[in-house]
């Protein structure tokens, strides 16, 4: 389905099992560059388990409307307002991966948890993508502006060589494949920019705000978000758990998702 999140611009929403035997919803916000197909090995298990999963693209992404503009934590965090709002969703699990966690943070602070009873976030860009003084564990900045000008030369070949550091194993070139075909269902423009909000923009003072049960789900061998930056968003987050994925880098849900599946049953219905 689609549902206008502003005047002419329209999101993609799917929503699997609707009828949830014991009514637990887990609404998904995928991460930079992919789209809400990055999440089909919880879409194939967790409605087993009478789990409704509500997801969508993020504007720019996948098969959702592709605006110039609109790409701030602070809309994107709208969107999400509007989606839930229109789906009546209630006391439902947030989660955000990636990108999407520092989006689904931000909707937590700026909406003060609306409709939100559990965060759950999966190899979370938090609290910043950039090093800073606040944040000493995230990337150089000259690193970030290499990575954002690939993309104006290349974006095939960037998306290439970014996939073997997404995952910690080698997964075959078939999943290598997969995953730059989903990138390459957004709009080059719409990553380019996700990527310059999330290189400029942090949710360092967000992560105080949030008061609902939070679990904290990481790959310890993550190349592009640090595990040391989970533990320190654990730190900020009061009512927080972190759970270590041993054998995950930055795709915890592809990487070890059985065990990620187990988890967040185990949260869902705590």
């Amino acid at each position: 389905m689609y549902i206008e999140v502003e005047k002419g611009i329209h999101v993609f929403v799917e929503d699997i099992n609707p009828g949830g035997q014991n009514n637990k919803t887990i609404f998904f916000v995928h991460g930079w560059p992919l789209n809400h197909n990055m999440f089909q090995y919880q879409y194939n298990v967790l409605p087993q388990h009478g789990i409704r999963c509500v997801c969508m693209d993020i504007r720019g992404n996948g098969q959702s409307d592709k605006p110039w503009g609109g790409y701030t934590f602070d809309r994107l965090a709208d969107d999400i307002a509007v989606v839930l709002e229109t789906l009546k969703l209630e006391n439902i699990t947030l989660l955000g991966f990636s990108v999407g966690g520092a989006i689904t943070i931000r909707y937590m602070s700026r909406y003060k948890g609306h409709r939100v009873s559990k965060l759950a976030l999966v190899d979370a860009v938090s609290p910043s993508f950039v090093k800073d003084p606040d944040s000493p564990y995230g990337v150089p900045r000259e690193q970030a502006d290499a990575l954002i000008n690939q993309m104006y030369v290349n974006l095939p070949v960037f998306l290439s060589g970014l996939s073997p550091s997404f995952f910690n194993r080698n997964l075959g070139n078939a999943t290598n494949d997969w995953f730059v075909n989903m990138a390459l269902d957004s709009a080059s423009y719409a990553l380019i920019k996700l990527l310059q909000v999330a290189a400029n923009e942090n949710v360092e003072k967000d992560l105080s705000q949030i008061q609902a049960p939070t679990a904290i789900f990481h790959g310890v061998h993550d190349q592009l978000i640090p595990y040391k930056s989970a533990e320190l968003t654990n730190q900020r987050i009061k009512n927080s758990k972190l759970f270590p994925l041993t054998n995950s880098g930055h795709g915890a849900p592809i990487c070890q998702a059985d065990e990620l599946n187990k988890l967040l049953i185990d949260f869902v219905n705590s």
